[in-house]
């Protein structure tokens, strides 16, 4: 039975609403990186400012994240979620001014929109979708990943040929993040529902809301690391820039792939233990290659793409499916992306350092080596089990001074 929503065609426009709104929770950050050499050539920034571009917005997802939970209390989670969305096309519209500050301060508005949304889109599918966890996870998770692979393809061919070249690249993103406005403003209209809900505290003291941290973790490093730095390694082996480009779109194209085919084996699985495991052991797999033998660019690329997308779709569905109500859901999605996005933030920095120092890329790659390795030991925890909430005590006005 499905809770929280009221009819067949409510539903269905649920439905297209978040899986419109998860169209926009990473195009404007897939889209950048192809575009970083123009950026840096017409604003005159050193490549450390650049790198901003990427890291501003994963450190909005630490900062943010943990507070989300009590903002839709407050508010209601329809409108948050509506107004994260309204701030996100404000940032990629502040993008096309034409000066560093309108590309660095769209660029937070855009990280501080999209740490929203990945907190609420896994408790609004636990709360009104209960018994489609898999299949509406899987389903954003594509939406996501195939549009986010569709930006950073399109993104010079737009710039060489559109009024605007770069800026237009980027901020014409926000037509479609518009659009995503004008499909949620019904649900922003509706009767709140958690008016009486019970918030519940961050479970900083379940092992079991570590895993799922350290699993979310685990593979966003290894995201964020491969869309930043794979290209740059295929390069140094042999493989010219445009088909390094090219590798890396078929990296996401082949996760996306991957991600559709993850409902189906949730659902005959009894827990998610052996399939997190063995798509861990992918992206394992993977890493080695790239290690042992890395001008096999193409085979390592596919391997990391089936890898990455299943264990993508994994770290968003454990969410709501160790979670045992939909609050449990929201203080679990803030805990596992606030902390497990800080990896991500850090990891393509560290990469590209070990990569300074070392004068090559075996000593970065040996590190991806153990992060995978420890990813599928953490599955077999994360995969199973249920995070037990403590609700918040429920606040209590302080009576006024005696008269």
């Amino acid at each position: 039975m499905v809770v929280g929503v009221e009819n067949t065609s409510t539903r269905a426009l649920v439905v297209w609403g978040l899986l419109v709104v998860a169209a926009n929770l990473r195009a404007s950050l897939t889209g950048v990186g192809p575009l970083l050499d123009q950026v840096q050539a017409d604003l005159g920034l050193a490549p450390a400012v650049a790198g901003l571009l990427n890291t501003l917005p994963l450190l909005a997802f630490v900062a943010l994240s943990p507070v989300v939970p009590r903002l839709a209390a407050r508010w209601g989670a329809e409108r948050l979620l509506g107004g994260a969305v309204v701030v996100l096309a404000l940032g990629i519209a502040v993008r096309w001014v034409p000066a560093s500050v309108g590309l660095f301060g769209g660029t937070v508005l855009i990280g501080a929109g999209i740490a929203v949304g990945n907190v609420l889109l896994p408790a609004l599918i636990k709360r009104d979708f209960p018994t489609k966890v898999g299949v509406l996870t899987s389903a954003y998770a594509t939406v996501m990943g195939g549009v986010a692979a569709i930006a950073s393809g399109v993104a010079v061919p737009i710039s060489q040929v559109a009024p605007g070249g770069w800026r237009t690249a980027l901020g014409g993103w926000v037509f479609f993040a518009l659009v995503a406005v004008l499909l949620w403003i019904p649900r922003m209209r509706a009767p709140r529902r958690e008016a009486r809900a019970v918030r519940h505290r961050l479970p900083w003291g379940s092992g079991l809301a570590w895993a799922v941290t350290a699993f979310m973790g685990l593979q966003s490093l290894g995201f964020y690391v491969v869309v930043t730095w794979l290209p740059q390694v295929f390069q140094d082996n042999g493989v010219s820039p445009a088909a390094a480009g090219w590798l890396l779109f078929l990296f996401q194209v082949v996760a996306v792939g991957t991600s559709l085919t993850v409902p189906g084996a949730l659902r005959w699985a009894r827990d998610q233990r052996a399939l997190a495991a063995a798509c861990s052991a992918i992206m394992l797999v993977g890493y080695v290659g790239l290690f042992v033998a890395p001008g096999r660019a193409l085979l390592w690329s596919v391997v990391l793409g089936l890898g990455g997308g299943a264990c993508l779709v994994l770290a968003l569905a454990f969410i709501s499916l160790r979670a045992e109500n939909a609050p449990g859901a929201g203080a679990l999605s803030a805990m596992s992306q606030s902390i497990g996005y800080l990896p991500a933030a850090i990891g393509p920095v560290v990469f590209g350092l070990l990569h300074t120092v070392s004068d090559g890329w075996r000593v970065p790659i040996g590190l991806m080596v153990v992060t995978a390795a420890a990813q599928t030991v953490v599955a077999l925890v994360a995969g199973h089990g249920t995070v037990r909430g403590t609700p918040e005590p429920a606040h209590v006005p302080t009576p006024a001074p005696g008269r």
